[in-house]
C-alpha cells in the first residue's frame, strides 16, 4: 500500500507538515509519483549549517519579559516542540517554520568570540543576559558544537549574570561553571515541564528529554547550589491544564525554588501547524482546545498585545492564574526573584601581545 503523503506523520518530529512561510509566494504540496508500489517515505535527517554572526546580543523593550537582552547560539531546534512560538523565525532564513525548523538547523560557532567582543565594547552596561528564550541552547547538537559551554566560559570570566531556559539535560555537562557562577549570584536556570505524561510529551516534544528525566536534571542542578525555576509552560487548555498542580509539585519536590507559567501561544505559522498536529494526534479534543484559546483572545487564535499575549484574558485565564497562585503558595515556591548581581562585572580584555602590569 502506498503512503498517504498528505496525512503522513514523520517519525520523531513535532510538525506534521513543512508548509511554506508567510514570505513565500508559492506553495508546495507532496504528491505521489504515480507508481503503485509499496514503499516507505524517507526518514527526515537533521542537517546543520554554519553561520558566522557579526552581532549576537539582541535587545528588547517588551514589558512582558523580565530581561532586556538575550543571545541564541542556534537557529531552529531539534527538540521539535510543535507549539514552539519561535518557529516563525525560520521564515527569515527562507525556510519553513514546520519541519525545516526542527531538521534544518543553524549553528553559530563564533558566538563566544562575538559575545566577548560585544561585552568589551566601551559603554556596555551590564544586565542579566537571557539564553534559551528563543531556541534551546542545550538541544542535542550542542553535544558536538559545545557553543553553550564556551559562551558560559566568556560570561564567567567577566562575572556577567546569566539566566538560562532549557528542556535539555545536556546542561548537566556545565554544572561546574554554573555552580561557581551561582555562588556569586550570577546564574539561575528555568526548566520547562509541559506535561508529566511521557506519551503526550513524546508527541508534542518528540526529541526533548522525558519529563521524568528533566526532573532528575533539576535535582542535580539544585543539589549543586544552582537556583532553578519550574516553568509550567506552555499550558494547553483541555490537554495539559489538569496537570498544573502536579507539575508544580514535582518541581518543588525536585528542589525548585520558584515557578512560572505561560499559556499556549500561536503566533503566525504556529497556529496552522498546531491545528494540523491536533488533527493528527487529538482530533477528539481539537475543537475544545481551540475554542478555549479563542475565548481568551477575543475570538482569534492569538493576540500579540503586550500584557495579554502570555496569559490571555477572560474567566478561563483567570481560573488558571488563581490555581497557579494557590499552588505556589501551598508549595512554598516564589513567583518573583531578586535581581542577580551586576556589580561584579569586569569587561573582557581585548587580546594583546603586551603583558598587563597588574
Amino acid at each position: 500500500m502506498k503512503p498517504d503523503l498528505q496525512t503522513h506523520t514523520p517519525k520523531a518530529r513535532g510538525a506534521v507538515s513543512n508548509a511554506v512561510s508567510r514570505y513565500d509566494k508559492v506553495s508546495r504540496h507532496a504528491e505521489a509519483d504515480g507508481w503503485e508500489m509499496e514503499e516507505d517515505l524517507p526518514t527526515l535527517r537533521t542537517e546543520v549549517s554554519i553561520e558566522h554572526p557579526r552581532s549576537l546580543i539582541s535587545y528588547n523593550r517588551s514589558p512582558d519579559l523580565p530581561f532586556d537582552r538575550s543571545i541564541n547560539p542556534y537557529r531552529g531546534c531539534e527538540h521539535g516542540c510543535v507549539y514552539c512560538f519561535a518557529r516563525p523565525t525560520h521564515a527569515y532564513l527562507g525556510l519553513s517554520p514546520g519541519l525545516d525548523f526542527e531538521t534544518r538547523l543553524v549553528a553559530r560557532p563564533d558566538a563566544p568570540d562575538v559575545l566577548r567582543a560585544e561585552l568589551a565594547r566601551k559603554g556596555y552596561k551590564v544586565a542579566t543576559l537571557a539564553i534559551g528564550t528563543n531556541t534551546d541552547p542545550y538541544q542535542p547538537i550542542d553535544r558536538t558544537h559545545e557553543i553553550m559551554r564556551r559562551c558560559l566560559e566568556v560570561l564567567e570570566a567577566c562575572d556577567h549574570p546569566v539566566a538560562i531556559v532549557t528542556k535539555g539535560t545536556l546542561i548537566e555537562r556545565d554544572i561546574d561553571i554554573l555552580t561557581r557562577m551561582a555562588a556569586k549570584g550570577l546564574a539561575r536556570v528555568g526548566l520547562s515541564v509541559t506535561t508529566l505524561d511521557p506519551e503526550l510529551s513524546r508527541a508534542m516534544e518528540p526529541r526533548a528529554p522525558t519529563p521524568k528525566r528533566r526532573l532528575v536534571t533539576m535535582r542535580r542542578l539544585t543539589g549543586a547550589g544552582i537556583p532553578v525555576r519550574i516553568m509550567a509552560s506552555p499550558i494547553v487548555p483541555a490537554l495539559t491544564d489538569p496537570e498544573l498542580e502536579a507539575i508544580l509539585g514535582a518541581g518543588a519536590a525536585a528542589g525548585a525554588g520558584s515557578a512560572s507559567w505561560i499559556m499556549l501561544r500561536l503566533p503566525q505559522e504556529v497556529s496552522p501547524l498546531w491545528q494540523e498536529w491536533l488533527a493528527a494526534h487529538y482530533p477528539d479534543r481539537a475543537h475544545r482546545i481551540m475554542s478555549r484559546l479563542r475565548e481568551m483572545h477575543g475570538g482569534k487564535d492569538y493576540d500579540a498585545r503586550w500584557g495579554h499575549r502570555m496569559r490571555g484574558e477572560g474567566p478561563y485565564a483567570e481560573i488558571v492564574a488563581h490555581r497557579f497562585k494557590v499552588a505556589v503558595k501551598r508549595l512554598g515556591l516564589k513567583e518573583n526573584l531578586a535581581p542577580m548581581r551586576t556589580d561584579l562585572f569586569r569587561p573582557p580584555r581585548a587580546p594583546s601581545a603586551q603583558l598587563s602590569l597588574f
